[in-house]
């Protein structure tokens, strides 16, 4: 039974019939009525009630056609798994030719070729020609998405009133010396894209029937001629979707480009035909611009729900904690690279050590390209740790090897180790804050995934969201909001460096080739990502938690003893990047005598590092009234010190002061706007046999800060501070603690005698 004379049957049918009705569209009877009253109304709702009648009239008389999707894929690739996923969500139908088949179809990113798919074509076919109601799509996979569904595409298909329907593009391929042969148009694209065909089956059969040519000849230009015969244009009755309705081809048409963002799903907007295309071809040198539009097509990623893909095929490392199950934990090789001086290093490797994850699961590279600096920090670790992890190998500088070399050895000990499961590679520039980093990258199971990580205050990061025509740094549109995770999510970028997980199995299977650092004249690291890209592996960035931060290796100057204290401009981050300082002063305040605080404000290791650091200059000053160091050369209360300017210390010294203790200034004299300067900056020592105390005093400043920088009864006994005003004596200094206290008139003060052992104060006036 036809459409025509299944028509009386279907029209009586009222339930058929109100189930083909979509949810807006009213009934017969409900149109009737509103036709009768809706012409004695404004002319706009006059249009729709017709609309509204046509539509239901469309639905009633015309059964839609069955479409199939036939795609060529020989491998599973990123994108094509990318390609399945967006036709799963719209419920396509597709069928796959020629999977597990090799290709021989040419290289058709860089030439012609493509004559495999036809061939792959024409045998499907075959089967398929004498299904007049069948609609075939034929697309390409590896390059391409779904932004929109069966329905919507057959109905574009149908209103442009043809039996087949090519891709249009702005750029000819492979012949421009066809150019003139084409038909002109009015408006859209002109030129062929054999990436999208939509026509009829009996017609899409007749076409690919005339192949005989081989697997590696071109696809597009056999369309192509097929396309420029007038006769066979005719017969065939063949257009180009010029104006992109259906088939948006990136290629020189980026700029036209953007999302549209709806409710609940995102599209691909042309806005040069204020079209919303329904498939979206990366192809030519637009792969990298289809992985951006990938993010969020077709609902990768919104502002209602955000990212509703980043649970998709999980692990959970979670279960393994079930002794029941007989599982274990991945083994990990992680690849540490200190390529240059890099501040805090001591810390760095202290982070790996408590990492949350099973230290015999972890095997340890480290390669250590700086000759003599950080060889004191690496020896301490490995005699520290060398029986905690599976494995511990160092590699030196006197092995000579390049930074690439030096990469590709680490990534190697993974892809010839069977029973590697993961390779860890992070930067001695990559502070780890997450202890989790390592099952939080495993579980998200991604071929290659990186954790983001930014400098402080800045939008340097560890990954780019484009790439410019040379290969390098472009801002994407969301490069901001992924920084600053106003967007959350895992993200398919063209460039990671510093710190990434890769999966062993990949190494030994899509990467197995070595060199992958080794490019041209390019950085190891976008070498890696430009391989990594041209063999058609993704490459995500997670940004789906905070992972740390990114240190400043620049203005890095080695020449000091303990040189991370210098690190207060470059490298600020408190608890993360810059040791000499601890939050909790803001919220720690005590009050052991009248209007004299207490707080804490270096970390122990940085007090050690102050006082290692003047030992190390050694020119104590022995408490000497005759001083050259001040003006006018003598003080009148001398103590045995040395000053932060003798040590190239005291511009980061007031930096500490605006930064860190003019807001507790604030906090306890409230209405005083400290200028957080001082002219007089020292390291104090006191000792019994050099000067064990100080007499009474009022000091040369507003107030004044005294900081411990050593420990009472474990470094030496006696010593405090006594204000003669109040009676009041604090006699058990807290190392790391500082006083803050007024400096003239109300607060007299001594120091009380150090009766055994070496006490160390730091101590600055402030506002003289």
């Amino acid at each position: 039974m036809n459409w025509r004379s299944s028509f009386t049957q279907r029209l009586t049918d009222k339930n058929r019939i109100s189930s083909r009705l979509p949810s807006s569209t009213p009934n017969g009877t409900a149109l009737i009525k509103a036709t009768s009253s809706g012409f004695h109304r404004d002319t706009t709702k006059q249009v729709k009630t017709i609309l509204a009648i046509l539509n239901f009239l469309f639905l009633v008389l015309c059964e839609a056609p069955k479409l199939l999707v036939l795609t060529v894929a020989t491998e599973k690739t990123d994108g094509f798994l990318r390609f399945m996923q967006s036709a799963d969500y719209f419920n396509y139908t597709v069928k796959v030719l020629g999977m597990g088949e090799a290709w021989k179809g040419g290289d058709v990113g860089r030439s012609i070729g493509g004559g495999q798919k036809v061939r792959l074509l024409k045998e499907a076919m075959e089967a398929l020609a004498d299904q007049e109601d069948l609609v075939i799509l034929t697309v390409d996979s590896f390059d391409l998405i779904f932004a929109g569904g069966p329905e919507e595409i057959l109905r574009k298909f149908q209103q442009a009133n043809h039996k087949v329907l090519f891709a249009a593009e702005g750029l000819i391929w492979p012949d421009k010396r066809l150019a003139d042969k084409y038909p002109s148009v009015r408006s859209g694209k002109r030129f062929l894209n054999s990436g999208g065909i939509m026509g009829y089956a009996p017609y899409i059969n007749r076409i690919v029937s005339q192949w005989n040519l081989h697997d590696n000849d071109d696809d597009q230009l056999f369309y192509t001629k097929i396309y420029l015969d007038p006769l066979q244009r005719q017969s065939f009755n063949m257009t180009l979707d010029h104006r992109c309705q259906i088939f948006q081809n990136l290629n020189g048409a980026v700029d036209e480009v953007l999302l549209k963002f709806g409710t609940g799903r995102v599209r691909v907007r042309n806005t040069m035909y204020d079209s919303l295309p329904v498939v979206v071809h990366g192809n030519g040198n637009t792969k990298m611009y289809l992985n951006y539009l990938g993010n969020y097509v077709p609902n990768a990623w919104n502002y209602e729900h955000g990212c509703s893909h980043c649970d998709h095929e999980v692990v959970d490392l979670s279960l393994l904690k079930d002794t029941s199950l007989k599982c274990e934990y991945p083994n990990v090789l992680i690849g540490v690279f200190i390529e240059q001086p890099t501040p805090f290093l001591p810390e760095f490797f202290q982070r790996l050590l408590t990492l949350d994850y099973p230290k015999d699961k972890l095997r340890l590279f480290v390669h250590n390209n700086v000759s003599v600096y950080h060889e004191k920090h690496i020896q301490r670790f490995w005699e520290d740790n060398k029986n905690v992890f599976g494995s511990f190998k160092v590699v030196g500088p006197e092995e000579n090897l390049s930074q690439g070399e030096a990469r590709n050895m680490g990534m190697d000990l993974c892809r010839e180790d069977a029973t590697c499961d993961y390779y860890f590679s992070i930067d001695s520039d990559v502070m780890l804050t997450n202890r989790q980093t390592v099952k939080l990258l495993i579980e998200q199971n991604r071929k290659i995934i990186g954790p983001l990580v930014t400098r402080h205050s800045k939008l340097w990061s560890n990954f780019w969201g484009a790439l410019s025509l040379d290969g390098y740094y472009a801002r994407s549109e969301d490069y901001v909001d992924i920084v600053q995770r106003k967007r959350v999510g895992v993200w398919n970028i063209p460039y990671m460096a510093h710190v990434y997980l890769v999966k062993g199995s990949v190494l030994r299977t899509e990467l197995k080739e070595r060199n992958y650092f080794v490019l041209e004249k390019l950085d190891p690291d976008m070498a890696l990502c430009r391989n990594a890209r041209e063999m058609g592996v993704f490459m995500y960035l997670t940004n789906r938690h905070e992972f740390g931060r990114l240190i400043s290796t620049a203005n890095y100057n080695i020449s000091h003893y303990n040189n991370d204290l210098w690190q207060i401009f470059e490298n600020p981050v408190v608890k993360v990047s810059h040791k000499t300082y601890s939050q909790r002063c803001l919220y720690v305040l005590l009050q052991p005598c009248p209007d004299v605080f207490w707080f804490p404000v270096f970390t122990e290791r940085a007090c050690d590092e102050l006082v290692e650091e003047m030992e190390h200059y050694g020119s104590w000053s022995g408490g000497r009234h005759e001083d050259k160091r001040i003006a006018g050369g003598y003080e009148t209360v001398p103590t045995d010190d040395i000053h932060m300017k003798q040590i190239g210390f005291d511009k980061e010294w007031l930096h500490f002061i605006r930064e860190f203790i003019s807001p507790v200034t604030l906090k306890v004299f409230a209405g005083y706007y400290t200028k957080g300067y001082a002219v007089m900056n020292f390291v104090v020592k006191y000792t019994p046999d050099r000067q064990a105390y100080l007499r009474p005093h009022h000091d040369s400043s507003t107030f004044t800060i005294n900081i411990a920088l050593n420990n009472k009864d474990t470094d030496f006994q006696g010593g405090g501070c006594r204000f003669h005003r109040y009676n009041c004596s604090i006699e058990s200094p807290r190392k790391g603690w500082s006083f803050m206290h007024p400096g003239r008139l109300t607060h007299l003060h001594e120091g009380l005698p150090t009766t055994n052992g070496t006490r160390y104060i730091a101590v600055s006036f402030i506002d003289p």
